[in-house]
């Protein structure tokens, strides 16, 4: 495959990543959680997830969707819970208490988190999907693996980092808000969808 066909693989990739629900709830995550955490650990689900793509080709896509529906559905519902419910100034007094050793396993734990959320949430995705359709066509995995890995990469520290951005801007409570809406709604999107099928 050319560099022109690379590029076109890795543009197309952004493009239906960005109004996706991992870019959402990777600049969610972000406002709540160190940004590098959660692009590292959002990056690091992304690439799991290209390698499965690839690798399994086509056959991706008959895995069963209604349970990655259910799994998406309560990790979404659980984000919710979490920025609803959990006050800050807990959160805050809980970690002024930690010491140091605690604080980085807290970096590791964020990276998992974010990790977790992804993987979860991209199997069977329209990016898994489409970097599948892409191996089944071109036969090449590593080009296609290493497109569709760098595309996500970029979209993972773009909505990290964009989640910074936006905590200097609106206050924190109204972006936990807002955060715990949208995951609200989109848990209740998935099971509406689900049992709608």
């Amino acid at each position: 495959m050319s560099i022109g066909g690379l590029l076109g693989v890795f543009a197309l990739i952004v493009v239906l990543e960005l109004p996706d629900k991992s870019m959402i709830a990777t600049v969610v995550m972000s406002t709540r959680a160190r940004p590098l955490a959660v692009a590292v650990g959002a990056s690091g689900g992304f690439i799991v997830q290209m390698g499965v793509a690839v690798g399994a080709g086509g056959l991706l896509t008959l895995l069963p969707a209604h349970l990655k529906d259910v799994l998406v559905g309560l990790l979404f519902l659980g984000g919710a819970a979490y920025l609803l419910l959990v006050k800050e100034k807990a959160e805050e007094e809980s970690g002024e208490r930690r010491g140091g050793a605690e604080r980085r396993s807290s970096w590791r734990r964020e990276a998992f988190t974010a990790f977790s959320v992804i993987f979860v949430g991209e199997f069977g995705d329209l990016t898994q999907i489409q970097a599948a359709n892409f191996e089944a066509k071109f036969h090449q995995p590593l080009e296609i693996f290493a497109a569709c890995s760098a595309a996500l990469i970029a979209v993972a520290f773009l909505g990290a980092f964009a989640g910074q951005g936006l905590q200097r801007v609106v206050p924190l409570a109204r972006i936990r808000l807002g955060g715990g809406l949208v995951f609200l709604a989109l848990g209740v999107y998935t099971f509406v969808s689900l049992a709608a099928s």
